[in-house]
């Protein structure tokens, strides 16, 4: 197996909820989610983010308007819809669930290769 692509997809399975964190502490640019996302060193780039944005408008869970630019053509700021408020919160219980299990999990294992350091 390659070390790499199971990073990648350990990060991939977490995308769409750190999209939503992000787009519910009120209106965000595409960009801005990029640029946070990338510091984060969740890598994403654009041809992923637009059409992760759109099926997530589609299912109701985020909207967007469009708003003029004295920079530029109009940008398009993303909100959280109640569906999607609704929706994240029941995400914040599964993700605060999957953490606690996986850290049940990392602290078995950490006691056990203690203690078999302490036996030999």
């Amino acid at each position: 197996m390659n070390l790499e692509n199971t990073q990648i997809q350990m990060r991939k399975g977490i995308l769409e909820y750190c999209i939503l964190q992000i787009v519910s502490r009120g209106e965000v640019y595409a960009s801005d989610m990029l640029e946070e996302l990338t510091s984060a060193r969740i890598m994403v780039v654009e041809g992923t983010l637009y059409p992760l944005l759109t099926r997530l408008r589609k299912a109701g869970l985020v909207d967007y308007k469009w708003v003029e630019s004295s920079a530029g053509p109009p940008r398009k700021y993303y909100t959280l819809t109640e569906k999607g408020k609704a929706f994240i919160q029941q995400l914040d219980q599964t993700w605060k669930e999957l953490v606690e299990s996986t850290n049940l999990i990392i602290k078995k294992n950490s006691k056990k290769s203690s203690s078999s350091k302490k036996q030999s």
